[in-house]
């Protein structure tokens, strides 16, 4: 701080007193305007509390590619959306037996809306979209797509998901296999097309 800006004449006695005092001011003030600028920045940014209530999530699929896998987060918890492949669709309806729900009938209201109680458990045969969570103690089960003979899986195995914790293997469409320690069948969120190219997780048509 110098004389000038006190406004004192060069070569009077500085007044400690005052000079305290205008470098207190101007720290609070600043302070102030900081307190008041930090708010207005912060609502161009979705709150971590309005993420954890559940904001829905937009998400541009138009580059994915048949086989390939795209994770996004929705309420704090991975969403899938897997671009299927016309081999991988074809062989769905020849899981059925091996499967523990393969209707999606158990716990529909949480675990399958309406329109993706089907045997793709989708609104679009090619897109699959499901929780990343296992319904069994919550771990995420990683992506075993390619079919055949490989460790912890079957020689039959058609593509799908294993949970390598304790075992339990999904299908494509997120189905559990029989006698796996998984009770259910993935999680479907509410979900909607906005357009073939952007998917909406979060809502659907009934919200």
């Amino acid at each position: 701080m110098t004389q000038a800006s006190l406004n004192v004449p060069p070569g009077a006695p500085i007044d400690k007193d005052k000079r305290n005092w205008i470098v207190t001011t101007c720290a609070v003030g600043g302070a102030g305007v900081a307190a008041v600028a930090v708010p207005f920045v912060s609502t161009f940014q979705p709150s971590e509390r309005a993420k954890a209530a559940g904001a829905s999530v937009e998400v541009d699929i138009s580059s994915m590619k048949p086989g390939e896998k795209l994770t996004v987060e929705w309420r704090g918890k991975p969403v899938w959306i897997v671009r299927r492949t016309p081999e991988q669709l074809a062989g769905l309806a020849k899981l059925d037996p091996q499967l523990a729900d393969p209707k999606s009938e158990r716990k529909p209201g949480e675990l399958t809306p309406e329109y993706a109680r089907n045997e793709n458990r989708s609104i679009k045969p090619e897109y699959f979209v499901a929780v990343g969570i296992c319904t069994h103690l919550g771990c995420s089960p990683s992506d075993k797509f390619t079919p055949g003979a490989q460790p912890s899986l079957p020689d039959d195995w058609a593509g799908g998901f294993l949970c390598a914790c304790h075992g339990s293997t999904f299908d494509i469409a997120g189905r559990v296999y029989k006698n796996k320690p998984a009770p259910d069948n993935l999680e479907v969120p509410p979900h909607m097309y906005l357009s073939d190219a952007k998917l909406l997780i979060g809502e659907d048509k009934k919200a």
